[in-house]
């Protein structure tokens, strides 16, 4: 058998085809990881309320902070602009210091989103141009790379409905769009690697699909990541510090005055209860999924394994710690470690259906 270092490839059809699959599937492993890391620091963006800190967008210029007094303090002027800055900073406001805290991980938070994109883009126009790209995987790059940017966008009209209002947070809708993009881009990221992984192996193996069990388990881990989106957005985890009761109640007492849609997108206590509950159906569907890839990739059934029940308990830890900083960016982290391990689940699980097909 001729070696796999060598990037000449065969196809199903016997045309001959250039690429370096293991070589690419490394490459987004990587990036998967950078998305991974600005998933977490997201989360301390949010929960320390450093979102609002960085009032405009600027792409280029906005790589350096603020490198004088003045500049900071003219930052500084527009932050007190903000309602947030208004409506919640107390009668003694907030100090210089204190900002310059919220605004470095604000920036640094879109220093990631660029080091993303450039960390993606740079190497895909080299595969291209090396002629490395494996036959009909350039759409979904490009794919891969348009999520990317429009990450970047939606990153900013969610901080946009937060500047210039009255409103002390940014839209908890678009909150969701902009995390659940993120997660959306890293099983992307994931599940293509491992298609890659699979095509380096055998030549001849055909891209994974999306079965109807792995849709089904994808829905409800979908409903269960936007319900704890809204969480955030809602600073809905301060509903309830008690477990697994709410305040006392099995069902908490949430806004009757509302219509019963408009209390499930909008009453934090309401979202906050279903978080908690939606979850353990979220969990049998992982722990089918983790047993019916069990034989095929014991691994992929660890991983799933292992990511939930960390989860579980960071959420239970979260609520009766009255929402610890360190354990809910924590919360977050593994929620992003779950959506990879799911995906390579789903992705094994995709396989098993086009073997058995």
């Amino acid at each position: 058998m001729a070696s796999y270092s060598a990037s000449l490839r065969l196809s199903r059809n016997g045309e001959q085809v250039l690429g370096q699959p293991r070589t690419i599937a490394n490459w987004l492993f990587v990036v998967a990881s950078l998305v991974v890391l600005i998933v977490f620091v997201g989360g301390i963006t949010r929960l320390t309320e450093s979102g609002l800190s960085i009032t405009h967008w600027s792409v280029v210029t906005g790589i350096l902070p603020p490198l004088t007094e003045t500049a900071w303090q003219a930052e500084f002027d527009l932050y007190r602009q903000t309602g947030e800055y208004r409506f919640e900073s107390g009668p003694a406001g907030m100090d210089l210091a204190a900002f310059k805290f919220i605004y470095f991980w604000e920036w640094f938070h879109r220093i990631l989103g660029r080091v993303i994109g450039l960390a993606f883009l740079l190497p895909m126009i080299w595969f291209w141009m090396k002629g490395a790209i494996p036959q009909g995987y350039k759409p979904r790059l490009i794919a891969l790379f348009a999520l990317i940017c429009g990450q970047g966008a939606l990153g900013w009209y969610m901080v946009a409905s937060g500047v210039g209002t009255d409103l002390t947070d940014v839209s908890h809708f678009r909150l969701s769009a902009h995390l659940l993009t993120a997660l959306f881009l890293l099983g992307g990221l994931v599940w293509t690697a491992l298609d890659l992984r699979a095509l380096h192996r055998d030549p001849a193996a055909r891209p994974a699909r999306l079965s109807p069990f792995g849709l089904g388990v994808g829905l409800v881990l979908f409903i269960q990541l936007l319900l704890g989106a809204w969480v955030a957005g809602l600073n809905a985890g301060h509903a309830a510090y008690d477990w697994p009761l709410m305040n006392g109640q099995i069902v908490p007492e949430w806004d009757e005055s509302r219509s019963f849609l408009s209390a499930l997108t909008h009453d934090p206590f309401l979202i906050h209860f279903l978080h908690r509950w939606w979850a353990w159906l979220a969990v049998a569907a992982l722990v089918w999924l983790a047993r019916r890839v069990r034989k095929a990739d014991r691994k992929a059934s660890i991983a799933i394994h292992t990511a939930f029940g960390v989860q579980i308990l960071l959420g239970i830890a979260t609520v009766m710690t009255e929402v610890s900083l360190w354990i809910a960016v924590l919360h977050q982290l593994v929620g992003a470690l779950l959506v990879a391990a799911a995906a390579w689940g789903l992705h094994r699980e995709g396989t098993r259906s086009i073997a058995a097909s």
